[in-house]
């Protein structure tokens, strides 16, 4: 019996053969990163593209004294889980990394890049100080036994940390992890950001690295739902993988080479890449270090984290000693909950890997023989088909891609009415009789949203209450950007196995016309004093023949004291601003700051139609 829905899925391949046609994974890729919009958490910015959501958490962490008010929704409830979240941020600024060029190409790096920052501005407020990060706003065992909006949400938004005497090595490796990754991303367009992103990854692993235990076990609310299973030995080294990309410190190099056989970087042979098991992600970094000639010393430890990283490509393909599970339609298989997310992430590494080994001119080596890169992506792109269609139900598991897609997805704001369309207070249980429990689709379609799939035997039942098949996760999309990149774009003829430079997204423009971009030109407080002012148009657009610009606005503390008050005095300026709190006929920190630290930085933005405002320092206090 297990042999006839494999047997009717290769009937129908060769009977209707044009059945199904080819992806527009441009189109895939626009509503795959359109998703994280639906998660936010926060105050929403005025170009949310996802209309019906509205700012939400915005006491998040108040009663802890810190502000924690920002970050991702991790599913379709609305806890804040720190881990999935980061590593949700290092495949983001990953796919960016490798694949940025194409994103480029087809008007979507700006939006990828947005949806990087909107996770590392919540990281950079997670960590307040060197050794304390908070893992987890929110807790799952009372959210849900509510099914509210998350603008509506009545459950405990208790702030959960981890410091030197509640450690978690796993949960501030992947964070740490995600801050490098992401400063790479920021690093041409927004210098200033990357620095202090990178400055927070170097403090983090430290932190990581000195108080090592598991997070859940000083967050233990997080057990239920992100047990970190695998330990935090892999963190540890994915996150000195990604700060030696990330800075060329040879320090993180050294720490591969030396700690790669006794925390098992270079023992581990895995056929999982996950939120949880980073061992993969691990190996193939290494391998292209490798790669790239930078081994050095260590070039007979690395490669053997490349023969681990090959394993795992050689068990996707089906060539190995042990092979991935695999569903009669050909889908990568491992559990029944949200089972996609491996099929995501597995497309990604190996479709980065047969890149890299493009660069080198090599195969892959198997244990039945030497695959081509052109197979192993060959694999990747037989996975992402499957997943937007080309299956034996036929079914899109991207919300809003093709015709046959989940109408009934578990996700609490898509199921609710929209709070702009009825304000009405949805109450826990009010949630569950009126919205949970209807047969109808999804009042608002989740754009782009990955879902948890199929079964063993490609079978779906589009229920909402069948979390484990119709809930979405932001780590399953994250890996996915950059495949649908890679097929979108092409290998674009230049070596992954050059130095990354990502450019800064070009503005995107309604209509074609033309325009004076204004000078920009440094506050006069960049030139001199402890206080710096930094100005950069970051998007323009026109509406109503009027063109106009949003301003990037950096102040950085160039003291080695704390700056315990400022004041900015902004003259000419003809719009909106967000980011300062006004006083009088200045400008003061927001809300959520109330100094600012030694080379630390804030932003804040405005728009308006003309050049830019007139920024400068009226006056300060060191302390």
């Amino acid at each position: 019996m297990e042999k006839l829905p494999q047997l009717i899925f290769m009937l129908s391949l060769f009977l209707f053969p044009f059945a199904f046609a080819g992806h527009d994974y441009g189109q895939a890729l626009s509503k795959s990163i359109m998703f994280f919009e639906a998660q936010r958490s926060g105050y929403l910015p005025h170009n949310q593209r996802v209309s019906w959501r509205s700012h939400s958490g915005l006491q998040d962490g108040k009663v802890s004294g810190v502000d924690l008010v920002g970050g991702y929704y991790d599913a379709g409830d609305n806890v804040k889980f720190g881990l999935p979240m980061a590593f949700t941020v290092t495949m983001m600024s990953w796919s960016i990394i490798e694949y940025g060029k194409q994103m480029a190409s087809s008007g979507e790096l700006g939006h990828a890049m947005e949806a990087v920052k909107w996770g590392t501005d919540y990281f950079i407020k997670a960590h307040p100080e060197p050794n304390v990060l908070y893992g987890e706003v929110g807790d799952g065992n009372t959210d849900h036994k509510c099914w509210q909006r998350p603008e509506d949400m009545t459950t405990d938004r208790h702030a959960y940390k981890i410091d030197p005497s509640n450690p978690g090595s796993d949960l501030a490796g992947e964070t740490a992890a995600a801050m490098a990754a992401a400063s790479i991303v920021f690093r041409r367009s927004n210098p200033a950001y990357s620095r202090e992103l990178l400055s927070h990854a170097y403090e983090l692993f430290d932190f990581a690295d000195k108080y090592r235990g598991k997070y859940d076990s000083s967050i233990t609310v997080a057990q239920k739902y992100y047990r970190s299973i695998s330990g935090y030995n892999d963190e540890l080294l994915w996150a000195a993988a990604w700060l030696y990309q990330a800075s060329n410190n040879q320090y993180y190099l050294d720490y591969l080479g030396r700690n790669g056989d006794a925390m098992g970087g270079t023992g581990w042979q895995m056929t999982e890449f996950s939120w949880d098991v980073k061992y993969p992600g691990v190996q193939t970094l290494v391998a292209k270090f490798l790669l790239q000639g930078k081994a050095g010393i260590h070039t007979p430890v690395f490669e053997r984290y490349l023969e681990k990283s090959e394993y795992f490509m050689c068990s996707c393909m089906g060539r190995g000693t042990h092979n991935v599970q695999k569903t009669p339609g050909g889908l990568i298989y491992r559990q029944r909950w949200n089972n996609l997310q491996f099929a995501t992430s597995s497309s990604f590494l190996a479709t980065v890997y047969s890149d890299y080994l493009a660069s080198s001119a090599r195969d892959l080596k198997c244990a039945s023989g030497y695959v081509a890169p052109s197979q192993l992506l060959s694999f990747a792109k037989s996975q992402v088909d499957y997943i937007l269609g080309d299956n034996p139900r036929a079914t899109s598991y991207m919300v809003g891609y093709g015709n046959n897609f989940p109408q009934r997805v578990h996700h609490r704001g898509s199921s609710i009415v929209s709070i702009k369309a009825n304000p009405s207070f949805v109450s826990c249980m009010g949630g569950y009789d009126t919205w949970f429990s209807s047969k109808r689709s999804n009042t608002n379609i989740l754009t782009g949203a990955i879902v948890g799939g199929p079964d063993a035997y490609d079978d779906f039942a589009d229920e909402r209450k069948n979390y484990e098949q119709t809930e979405p996760a932001t780590y399953n999309n994250a890996p996915l950007i950059g495949v649908l990149a890679r097929l979108g774009g092409g290998h674009g003829g230049y070596n992954q196995l050059l130095p990354v430079v990502v450019t800064a997204p070009k503005p995107v423009v309604t209509r074609q016309h033309s325009f004076i971009k204004p000078k920009i030109t440094p506050s006069p407080a960049s030139w001199s004093g402890p206080i710096s002012v930094e100005q950069k148009v970051t998007h323009s657009w026109v509406a109503n023949g009027i063109t106009y610009y949003r301003y990037s606005t950096i102040v950085t503390n160039k003291s080695n004291k704390n700056l315990k008050s400022l004041n900015l005095s902004i003259s000419k300026l003809y719009g909106p601003l967000w980011g300062l709190t006004k006083s009088g006929d200045s400008y003061t920190f927001p809300a959520w700051i109330n100094s600012l630290s030694a080379g630390k930085s804030l932003e804040f933005v405005y728009i308006h139609s003309t050049s830019p405002a007139d920024v400068s320092v009226a006056n300060y206090l060191l302390a």
